[in-house]
């Protein structure tokens, strides 16, 4: 049995933990808030580019000059991986789900005969991954010492896919990430960079109409050449926004959880204490009257 000291510091140590936990619930319930509004208000803006270049592209993919951006290199022998973890733990399963997520996609490709590559955004993915796929690791970018994620740093991941494409270093391109969906979900996601996502029909017709015919001033090559930069770095700003978020409701569901586990050991320790407290009294107790009763 345990002595009176060791439970008192046990409990104490409890206390301390629980109140470290429930204050790093209360900052993520704080930047919460904030991250949500970011990824909710980025969704459209990045949902409407992709359509737009969408009939753009349709024009555009099957001529001879098509750039690299919208229909990649011709061939989809290397495989490039941008996968977008946290850089800092204690956000329950939120890491691991998209590091498995994105392991078992690599073994897919590779089962498949493709070659794979990896770039990491985020400290905890970089570790997961490289205990097995540390051969196929060629970045590794964290945003640690950076108070809040913006677009110029998504706009340096895009310019260095852009140079590694230009440097023919891979062939497709797919972004992975944790899609946000509330506090308790978050998505493990895949999404095509490049080649860009060119659906059939993009346009919404009624029945019974005319499908829309556009006019484009200046052509579509040009328009294609400023836009598919950009259109790299708002996909990839609009998924580092989606995973700050489920960052942050995946830790104050995480130390909710522990908060709420703390709470229960506190009260088991207690009533140990208890108990070993009011054995010891009792035994001196009986000590005493035993001592009396010899006399």
């Amino acid at each position: 049995m345990a002595s009176l000291k060791s439970l008192r510091l046990r409990i104490n140590s409890v206390k301390s933990t629980r109140k470290i936990t429930q204050a790093m619930k209360m900052v993520a319930a704080a930047k919460l808030r904030r991250a949500q509004l970011a990824a909710e208000a980025a969704r459209p803006y990045a949902e409407r580019m992709a359509g737009i270049l969408g009939r753009l592209g349709q024009a555009v993919a099957g001529a001879p000059g098509a750039p690299p951006l919208l229909v990649g290199t011709g061939s989809d022998k290397v495989h490039l991986l941008v996968v977008v973890t946290a850089d800092r733990g204690l956000a329950g399963p939120f890491n691991t789900n998209v590091g498995r997520f994105a392991r078992a996609r690599v073994r897919e490709l590779e089962s498949e005969g493709k070659t794979v590559k990896i770039l990491s955004i985020g400290r905890k993915g970089a570790t997961f991954l490289k205990r097995e796929f540390a051969s196929r690791m060629v970045g590794e970018i964290t945003y640690a010492g950076v108070k809040r994620i913006g677009y110029e740093q998504a706009a340096e991941v895009a310019a260095r896919v852009t140079a590694m494409l230009e440097a023919g270093e891979f062939d497709v391109c797919t972004l992975v990430y944790n899609r946000f969906r509330n506090v308790m979900s978050q998505i493990p996601t895949e999404q095509a960079l490049i080649p860009s996502a060119i659906p059939e029909d993009t346009a919404e017709v009624e029945p019974g109409t005319v499908p829309a015919l556009y006019d484009y001033e200046p052509a579509e090559e040009d328009i294609l050449a400023a836009l598919l930069p950009k259109n790299l770095a708002i996909q990839i700003f609009r998924a580092l926004l989606e995973s700050a978020a489920g960052e942050h409701g995946a830790r104050m569901s995480a130390m909710d959880s522990a908060t709420r586990n703390a709470g229960e050991m506190i009260n088991k320790l207690t009533l140990n204490y208890n108990r070993t407290r009011q054995a010891n009294i009792t035994r001196e107790l009986i000590e005493i009257i035993s001592g009396a009763e010899a006399l």
